[in-house]
């Protein structure tokens, strides 16, 4: 690459990022109002997320192999055009299966953009601590993106309506292609490459089917027969994909990179990190908002301490790398992780803010280390040559656990709110408890013919919160198993 480019390549691949992940964060504090407007569930919501992180997940499997194959720069800026489309078709959405649809196919645009940034980096900085360097402030772009998604989206949605967060991609798609096709210079490994389309299908079925079983599970109950069905199909498809990816010339899913224990292990960490980190937008704008009653500008506002301790961590991560050692800042991130998301298994709609702020903070301070950790430890850990497949690996298994963090976590959250405002009628002497809890549940609402609907508001924020706090616990003890398992590995390598 000429080097008078570079940084300007760099800076292309930051705001193509920051786009994209800008998507992500940007529309958790919407959830409520578009809610509200298209009437939709929890489990609505849920998909509205979940399409996103579904597709983004299923579709980055093929998106190495492409660019390794077709040309990282060429199938990265198609990515960057599609995305902008499609947020075209999310913004004049009228219902809620064309918004799901919508998100889908941003999804898949989205494919094509995040692996495909680390890949770029990867060709452009050979020398390791030169690549630590530029991964550390790609991480630092994501922080920038999740700190003014919520505070850019609170406003919008409150002012000019839920719409506007998607069009606020039009102008960076622009420019991110401009600037790409002048300073980003092409590079392939057609060698290496694979394109496997019947793994593809399969891993859509398997991600689908799980995503969907898991939503059900938190509307219908775990034995409920949609339920079952979906989770058997998503075992089946699980089975036959790890069958056909063994038998497969040029996998889609490169197992033999698998064969190293720390290509595993970092992968493992990855999935843990979407699962977790990246899920807890989700959870967090709607304990602020149903749990805590705040409005969408408020909610973004309190939830800017999450992405500024991260935006003050990621650009120290290649120092902090060099001193301390790549292994210890992946076992101390996700420890972190673990332990805030824990503290907040303690939240209640009174839970003052101050005690809310320390706690996201915390999480700040943990993304800022695992994220870059992540990235850096998994592109270290497989040849340079096969840096697409390797960076598609990591961030699909991030945004499958993204996806199943959503659907679990979510179904975790609305089981306990439901549970909850069973009791609470069950207790009043209310018929039919637990159907009744289910419709308050997804209209926010008591009835005002139940006895208790004079403490319609109180009993809301306590059910949501409680939900929250479920959610919040299982996510921790996730975060802790992978700080465990990255401490254990890291162990037995030294």
């Amino acid at each position: 690459m000429i080097s008078s480019r570079r940084p300007f390549a760099v800076a292309t691949v930051y705001l193509g990022t920051f786009m994209a992940s800008l998507a992500i964060s940007i529309v958790s504090v919407a959830l409520p109002a578009i809610q509200a407007d298209l009437h939709a569930s929890l489990a609505g919501l849920q998909w509205i997320v979940g399409a996103y992180a579904l597709c983004l997940s299923a579709f980055m499997l093929s998106a190495g192999p492409l660019a390794d194959r077709y040309g990282r720069k060429r199938i990265w800026l198609g990515g960057v055009v599609l995305f902008t489309l499609t947020s075209v078709v999310c913004a004049v959405a009228s219902s809620l299966p064309v918004l799901i649809i919508g998100c889908a196919l941003q999804g898949m645009a989205g494919a094509l953009v995040i692996p495909g940034a680390l890949s770029i980096l990867t060709q452009a900085f050979p020398d390791p601590a030169e690549r630590a360097h530029v991964i550390g402030g790609w991480a630092s772009f994501n922080a920038i993106s999740l700190i003014l998604g919520p505070l850019l989206g609170g406003y919008l949605v409150d002012q000019v309506g839920w719409p506007s967060i998607f069009l606020v991609n039009l102008p960076l798609g622009v420019i991110t292609v401009l600037l790409g096709l002048w300073s980003v210079e092409e590079s392939a490994n057609p060698e290496h490459a694979a394109l496997d389309p019947v793994g593809q299908v399969l891993s859509i079925v398997f991600l689908g089917a799980l995503t969907y079983g898991l939503i059900k599970a938190g509307q219908d109950g775990w034995a409920a027969a949609p339920t079952v069905l979906a989770l058997v199909v998503a075992a089946v498809a699980l089975m036959l994909f790890i069958v056909v990816e063994r038998r497969v010339a040029r996998p889609v899913l490169p197992l033999d990179l698998f064969g190293g224990n720390d290509f595993t292990v970092y992968n493992f960490a990855s999935f843990v990190l979407g699962f977790t980190g990246y899920t807890s937008l989700f959870l967090f704008s709607l304990f602020l908002q149903n749990a805590q009653g705040w409005s969408a500008t408020q909610a973004g506002w309190r939830m800017a301490p999450v992405f500024l301790a991260m935006l003050m961590v990621s650009p120290l991560f290649g120092r902090l790398a060099a001193r301390y050692g790549m292994r210890a800042l992946l076992s101390t991130g996700y420890l972190l992780l673990g332990l805030a998301m824990l503290s907040m298994e303690q939240f209640t709609p009174a839970t003052p803010y101050g005690a809310v702020a320390a706690c996201f903070a915390l999480l700040g301070i943990a993304l800022g280390l695992a994220v870059p950790a992540t990235g850096a430890a998994v592109m270290a850990s497989a040849p340079r040559e096969r840096s697409g497949a390797a960076s598609a690996t990591m961030n699909a298994l991030r945004q499958g656990g993204m996806a199943i963090g959503i659907a679990l976590l979510g179904s975790i959250m609305n089981t306990g709110a439901v549970a909850s405002l069973a009791q609470s009628f069950a207790k009043a002497g209310s018929q039919d408890a637990i159907g009744l809890a289910v419709a308050a549940a997804q209209r926010r609402e008591i009835p005002e013919a139940l006895p208790l609907a004079s403490q319609s508001r109180h009993l809301l924020h306590t059910a949501f919160a409680q939900g929250f706090s479920r959610a919040a616990a299982a996510a921790g003890i996730l975060g802790l198993l992978a700080a465990l398992v990255l401490f254990i590995s890291g162990r037995r390598k030294s």
